[in-house]
């Protein structure tokens, strides 16, 4: 007798092809080529014309071109949405896992995953509401059968807080890893127990060597991810991190660790391509969201950060290597009691550039450093040597920002003598100083800019 495939079948994996082929053409829309050409990329220094000249009718005619309000990823979402809700769904609780915060859950978690990862068509895989799950370090590895992975989180994963349980790899508690077509949601919590990280950190205790600390989260060499509706908390170092993945939406997340955490970071890009990180509140010890090398093509909107050192492309170049990051923009954010606004930071000795970066709409309470460009970063306990060599800073737009300094110098533009900071661009910016109707100062050095609108502090 001839083998008849179910009609919700047939549904399901012509839907999925249309998705895949949707996704595809959306996202070849999110930037297009052309957006990103905004100035040839000689270096040098005095081969740029007058801004005003490249103004016509208030709007940018060959600077910096105006990126799209938003990527194509939002369509690449609702196709995801409407994907039909056949296939498997399991729960970490059917493969013996207790919830119940003192058990080792982690076997349960991995053979779960495993079931969902060979599983045709969908998969869903549960964590149980109102539980407590203790999870030592795990991968969920692909490459998957499932056509479309969700693994909803509505209670609590707890991390192992013995530091003996990180021997085989210390970088990471949870890693998601060469995995296409996933959704990790659910309202639930991730969350690092990292206390007992913080106290043995040499940035705490400096008696102590420097070491690694797991990352909580890691979505490693991922395509097609959408992350939302989680809560990460008390990370052992990096809460959230994206490595090596292309199509990424990261919405509705929030982020949180005490303020004197250490290298908490809230959400690490690092060699990225297409991403959106969006509605998000962000608290941490350290950078709510960091951009580092090999980022391309990220939007972060909607973002609202403090404590912590604020919104920061780099640090690149450190140990004389070579970084690349462009087509940044952060649109719509508030930033209140950080220690850093909109940072870029370089050290000396590195190559490569930062360019076509876009910080606008931003909102600034309390923030001691709101605008800072850096290329002497030097954190390390002795100090760094002065080196000719530098990641160019090229075509980079302030517009439109906002709000009070905690200290007068509200803009900071540090570049290197050598590779001078260009193109970049002041657009109605106003920071006073907190506390008091009065204005800032701007400190301005190797820095080729132009100041469009009503901006305060001018550089002199």
């Amino acid at each position: 007798m001839a083998f008849r495939t179910p009609y919700y079948c047939c549904y399901f994996s012509f839907s999925f092809f249309f998705f895949l082929y949707f996704v595809r053409s959306s996202l070849q829309e999110i930037v297009p080529s052309s957006i990103h050409s905004v100035v040839d990329d000689t270096n040098d220094f005095q081969a740029y014309p007058s801004y005003f000249s490249l103004l016509q009718d208030g709007k940018f005619k060959g600077l910096i071109k105006q990126r799209p309000e938003t990527f194509s990823l939002e369509r690449f979402g609702e196709v995801l949405d409407k994907i039909p809700g056949s296939g498997k769904t399991v729960n970490v609780d059917d493969f013996g896992a207790k919830g119940d915060g003192t058990s080792d859950d982690t076997r349960a978690f991995r053979k779960a995953w495993n079931f969902a990862c060979s599983s045709k068509g969908g998969a869903f895989l549960d964590v149980t509401a109102e539980k407590k799950y203790l999870v030592k370090p795990v991968e969920f590895s692909g490459p998957c059968k499932a056509d479309l992975i969700t693994f909803q989180i509505y209670g609590s994963i707890e991390a192992s807080d013995d530091r003996s349980d990180y021997g085989k790899d210390g970088r990471h508690w949870l890693l998601f890893n060469n995995v296409q077509n996933l959704i990790v949601q659910g309202g639930g919590t991730i969350n690092g127990n990292g206390n007992i990280w913080w106290k043995n950190s040499c940035k705490i205790n400096k008696t102590l060597p420097c070491t690694d600390a797991p990352t909580a989260i890691t979505f490693y060499n991922c395509k097609n991810l959408i992350v939302k509706n989680l809560n990460i908390k008390d990370a052992q170092q990096i809460q959230m991190q994206f490595e090596k993945s292309v199509n990424v939406q990261a919405s509705g997340l929030t982020v949180t660790a005490p303020e004197t955490s250490p290298n908490t970071d809230g959400i690490h890009v690092t060699n990225t391509q297409n991403i959106r990180i969006s509605n998000s509140v962000i608290g941490t010890g350290d950078d709510c969201i960091s951009i580092v090398n090999g980022s391309q093509n990220v939007l972060a909107t909607d973002i609202t950060c403090g404590p912590g050192h604020g919104i920061s492309i780099g640090s690149l170049g450190s140990k004389n290597s070579q970084a690349y990051v462009s087509g940044i923009t952060v649109n719509r954010a508030k930033l209140i009691g950080t220690t850093n606004g909109v940072r870029i930071k370089t050290w000396q000795g590195g190559s490569g550039s930062a360019t076509n970066i876009t910080f606008e709409n931003i909102e600034m309470k309390n923030v001691t450093n709101p605008i800072i460009i850096d290329q002497k970063y030097c954190d390390q306990s002795k100090p760094c040597k002065k080196q000719g060599k530098a990641v160019q800073v090229k075509n980079v737009l302030y517009k439109s920002i906002r709000g009070t300094s905690a200290s007068d110098a509200a803009i900071k533009f540090d570049c290197s003598q050598s590779y001078p900071c260009q193109g970049i661009v002041l657009q109605d910016v106003d920071l006073k100083l907190e506390g008091e109707d009065e204005g800032t100062k701007a400190f301005c050095n190797n820095v080729k800019l132009t100041s469009i609108g009503d901006v305060s502090p001018q550089c002199n």
